[in-house]
């Protein structure tokens, strides 16, 4: 007896960015939440159609910042005042003047890095496999198709149902995604 493999989720092929964005409201207003699209080029609108309103990057961003600015000066302060005090031109070893340079540098560096790594994280990046992969037309995402996925995951997910609602829809093909 053969046994078919986990289900991943639908996914619904489109023509035009419209009516993907249009497909995407009706799904997140019928109460689908893990749902995803795919396009060729960036929709400003697709994100808010699928419910992705916040992110948690700014935060990630300052908090690389603060941490950078204060190992920054207090990297100044240890070599300045504790590890190697020097008495220049009679100024006093904790001449916080002095720091700010470093522990803006530092303070920019740290904030970046975290911006760079914070993204890879958030959209788990690298991703050298994805199970939508294994449809069959998603190469054609790269080139002028649009697609929406809903994952069979999502606590509303019944496959009956969810393929109904997903032709109502009007796509050029519903298929299932295994993973």
């Amino acid at each position: 007896m053969e046994t078919k493999p986990p289900l991943y989720g639908l996914m619904a092929e489109f023509d035009n960015p419209t009516d993907l964005v249009e497909a995407a409201r009706q799904t997140y207003d019928e109460g689908y939440r893990r749902i995803n699209g795919y396009s060729p080029f960036p929709i400003e609108e697709l994100a808010e159609a699928i419910g992705f309103h916040k992110t948690r990057l700014p935060l990630i961003v300052l908090l690389g910042g603060i941490f950078g600015g204060l190992a920054g000066y207090f990297m100044m302060y240890y070599m300045e005042v504790i590890d190697y005090p020097l008495n220049v031109g009679g100024r006093p070893f904790h001449s916080w003047p002095a720091f700010m340079p470093i522990t803006f540098e530092t303070t920019v560096l740290c904030a970046a890095l975290a911006a760079v790594f914070g993204m890879l994280a958030l959209n788990k990046l690298p991703q050298p496999y994805h199970p939508v992969f294994n449809a069959e037309r998603f190469a054609l995402a790269t080139r002028d198709r649009f697609f929406l996925v809903i994952e069979a995951r999502d606590p509303k997910f019944d496959h009956d149902k969810t393929l109904a609602f997903m032709w109502s829809l009007n796509p050029k093909e519903v298929v299932d995604v295994e993973v």
